[in-house]
């Protein structure tokens, strides 16, 4: 992933077809260590291709993908069927929820 941020902010920078040694730059002024067979490989597979038609490309085919976002409803009713506790049972895990969750779940950008 981190290559292909590298690709896209050289893009996004001016350079049309970016090369090895702009990725490599972008890559170390990140301080990621660059590994230049992947970098290789990347500009090989989007060799005379259109980047931006392959993003689109990709958010056609994510479209298809189901997200599961509909199936957390059924809790709701259940929870106002029970009575008076329910609130403070769901304050509880929201606070511990809060409490495990991290910003940055321990990665970054060019992890």
């Amino acid at each position: 992933m981190r290559y292909i941020a590298a690709y896209l902010l050289c893009q996004i920078g001016g350079t049309a077809n970016p090369d090895e040694a702009a990725i490599t730059k972008v890559l170390e002024a990140a301080g990621v260590e660059v590994d230049s067979d992947r970098i290789s490989k990347l500009l090989s597979e989007l060799e005379g291709k259109d980047v931006n038609a392959l993003i689109a490309e990709g958010n056609n085919k994510l479209a298809s993908v189901p997200s599961g976002g509909a199936a957390g409803g059924g809790a709701a009713p259940a929870a106002a069927a029970s009575g008076g506790a329910a609130p403070a049972e769901a304050k509880e895990e929201k606070e511990e929820e809060k409490e495990e969750s991290d910003d940055d779940m321990g990665f970054g950008l060019f992890d």
